[in-house]
C-alpha cells in the first residue's frame, strides 16, 4: 500500500517538469515488439492479425515476401516490418534480428513459427527430405532464437516455438517431421531451464491439428509438394482460434500450450501412461487417410 501511495504521489505530483512527465509516459506508452517466422500464411498469418489488433509493433519473415507486403497492408493499426527470411539461413536469421532491432530498438516475443512437414514413409523417403525439414523447423528455430537472445533477456520477454502433437508422439509417415519437432521441444525445455535466473520466458505450443497449408506443401519422400491436403479441415481449429490461444498464452507467461482436446491433450496424456494403445490408435488413424503411405 504504501509503494502505491507514492506511486501516486509521482503521478499527481505538480512539481513534475514537462520533460519528466514525457519520459514517465513513454516509459509506459511503448509499444512492445513480436518477431513472427512463417508470417505469410495459417497460424503466422492469424498470429499477425491478433498482435496487430491488440496493439503491438510487428516484424514479419517468411520466404514469400510478396505474401508479407500484401498483409501488411490490411495492419494499418500498428507498425509493421516485412523481412524476407528463410530460416534456413543462419545469415537471414541474423539480418532478421538485426533489422528488427535497427527499427524497433528492442525485442519483446520471438515466436519461431515457421515450418514444413513431410508425408512418406521413412524407407521410401531420401534423406534429403528429413535434412530439409530438419533445417527448417530445428535449425530454422535454433538460429532466430540464437540472435534474438541478447534482447529477450534485455526485455525479460518471451521464446515462443510452435511445435505439435507429433513433437510428444511419433506420427506414422512424418518421421523427419516428428523428429524435428522432438528436437526443438527439447531444445526450448533445455533454453528454459538454463534461464531460471533471467526472467526469460519460454512457452512450447502443440496446436494439434489446426486449418492451414501445412499439409499442402508437406513434402513427399521424393521431395516433392503434395499439393492437397490428406486430411479433412472442416472441423479443425482455425488458425485465427490459435492465435488467440497462443496470444494469451503468451500474455500468461505460461510454460507450455497444448491444443484441442482428442488430437491433443488426450493423446499426449495416454501417450505418458498407454503407449502402445496411442501407437496403435495414430497407426489405425493415418492408415486410414486418402492415398495414404501405408497402402
Amino acid at each position: 500500500m504504501r509503494s502505491v501511495f507514492f506511486v501516486k504521489i509521482f503521478i499527481l505530483s505538480p512539481f513534475k517538469t514537462s520533460n519528466e512527465e514525457s519520459s514517465f509516459t513513454g516509459l509506459f506508452m511503448q509499444k512492445k515488439v513480436v518477431i513472427i517466422t512463417g508470417a505469410s500464411s495459417g497460424i503466422g498469418k492469424a498470429l499477425a492479425e491478433k498482435y496487430a489488433a491488440e496493439g503491438w509493433n510487428l516484424v514479419l519473415a517468411a520466404r514469400r515476401e510478396e505474401r508479407l507486403l500484401e498483409l501488411k497492408t490490411t495492419l494499418n493499426e500498428t507498425d509493421v516490418l516485412t523481412v524476407k527470411t528463410d530460416v534456413t539461413s543462419e545469415p537471414d536469421c541474423k539480418n532478421l534480428i538485426e533489422q528488427a532491432v535497427e527499427k524497433f530498438g528492442q525485442i519483446d516475443v520471438l515466436i519461431n513459427n515457421a515450418g514444413i512437414s513431410m508425408r512418406a514413409l521413412f524407407d521410401q523417403t531420401d534423406l534429403e527430405v528429413v535434412r530439409k525439414v530438419m533445417d527448417v523447423n530445428f535449425w530454422g528455430t535454433v538460429y532466430c532464437t540464437k540472435y534474438a537472445m541478447p534482447w529477450l533477456l534485455k526485455s525479460t520477454g518471451s521464446l515462443v516455438g510452435v511445435i505439435s502433437v507429433g513433437g510428444y508422439i511419433g506420427l506414422p509417415g512424418r518421421s523427419g517431421y516428428s523428429a524435428s519437432k522432438f528436437a526443438v521441444r527439447g531444445f526450448l525445455e533445455t533454453v528454459r531451464v538454463e534461464n531460471l535466473k533471467t526472467g526469460l520466458h519460454v512457452l512450447v505450443v502443440a496446436p494439434g491439428f489446426t486449418s492451414s497449408e501445412i499439409r499442402k506443401a508437406a513434402l513427399n519422400g521424393n521431395g516433392q509438394q503434395q499439393g492437397e491436403t490428406p486430411r479433412n479441415e472442416n472441423n479443425m481449429m482455425s488458425a485465427e482460434e490459435c492465435a488467440a490461444h497462443i496470444f494469451k498464452a503468451v500474455r500468461k507467461r505460461k510454460r507450455e500450450l497444448v491444443l484441442t482436446f482428442a488430437e491433443g491433450k488426450l493423446t499426449v496424456f495416454l501417450s505418458k501412461f498407454f503407449p502402445r494403445f496411442i501407437d496403435k490408435m495414430s497407426y489405425k488413424i493415418f492408415a486410414k487417410e486418402p492415398d495414404s503411405p501405408f497402402k
